[in-house]
């Protein structure tokens, strides 16, 4: 990459929120919901503990200061290890990281964002860790990649999720419940609470993780896509990331044809170039508000 990753930094230490803990502060009229600051009374506060994500991220620099975060997160890693290929000696955890790499190269060697990843190493973190991170360094888009699998070997093609609290379809349903259960549920949370912040903070942060999906779809180029890409549901990770986000599903690894494009760079390459134009956009446009 051009310039050697001069403009990397490392983030390290308690960071926004500090390490092991989301503070939800008032919002609007969260204060008659019982909702208060950090450290208040527990009648006038709701503090959740959730993992504390790495200590260091490298952070690559814009070429211009103050532009937007960018968080790439890699799905699977460590012992979570996601779909198998169809050839069986690849795994999905090892094709998102590798896609990761590669995308964030592509946005650092344009310079128009900022860019972290979650993991750049065979890592395992839970979903509360990963969301956790985006918050910590202050992101302002939070991109999650899968590879899709399914029982019936003809399934291909890429699809973009984004989140919301009634899934689009039945598959978009099963899929964000199987993500959803690797998810190490903080003490103390409950539908009430969930359906709280919800009404007070989720609604626009749900429609702008719909409108980066639809521009994600729009971009897409010559990346093929299933039909109806822009699927929704309620992922963890998308909600609790608090900006928005989306889960996009490169393809299918159960697929022959699928998993020989994702594991070839060119074809990976124009993924790649399409993720960073929506991402890019997506970020111009919000610099603009």
């Amino acid at each position: 990459m051009p310039g050697g990753w001069s403009r990397k930094r490392i983030f390290a230490g308690a960071g926004v929120l500090g390490a092991g803990a989301l503070v939800l502060l008032a919002v609007g009229g969260a204060a008659a919901a019982g909702f208060g600051s950090a450290g208040s009374d527990p009648g006038q506060g709701v503090t959740l503990t959730l993992p504390s994500p790495p200590d260091k991220v490298a952070i690559i620099e814009a070429r211009t200061p103050g532009r937007p975060l960018v968080l790439i997160d890699p799905g699977h890693g460590g012992q979570d290890p996601g779909a198998t290929a169809v050839s069986g000696d690849i795994s999905e955890k090892q094709l998102t990281l590798q896609l990761a790499r590669e995308l964030r190269n592509k946005l650092a060697s344009d310079g128009r964002v900022r860019i972290a990843l979650t993991r750049d190493d065979d890592r395992y973190l839970s979903l509360d860790q990963r969301s956790a991170l985006a918050r910590r360094l202050g992101a302002s888009l939070y991109v999650s990649l899968h590879m899709d699998s399914a029982p019936n070997p003809l399934a291909r093609g890429a699809t973009v999720y984004s989140l919301s609290d009634v899934a689009s379809d039945a598959e978009a349903e099963r899929l964000a419940q199987s993500e959803n259960q690797a998810l190490e549920r903080a003490a103390g949370s409950d539908g009430s609470l969930r359906a709280i912040l919800s009404d007070l903070v989720l609604r626009s942060q749900m429609t702008a993780s719909a409108n980066l999906a639809e521009r994600v779809v729009r971009d897409s180029g010559s990346v093929e896509l299933r039909p109806q890409p822009h699927r929704f549901a309620d992922f963890h990770v998308l909600r609790s990331a608090g900006v928005p986000a989306v889960l996009f599903e490169a393809g299918y690894i159960s697929n022959v044809d699928d998993e020989a494009m994702l594991r070839s760079p060119d074809q990976r390459a124009k993924i790649v170039a399409a993720l960073a134009r929506a991402i890019e956009a997506d970020a111009a446009a919000r610099s603009l508000r």
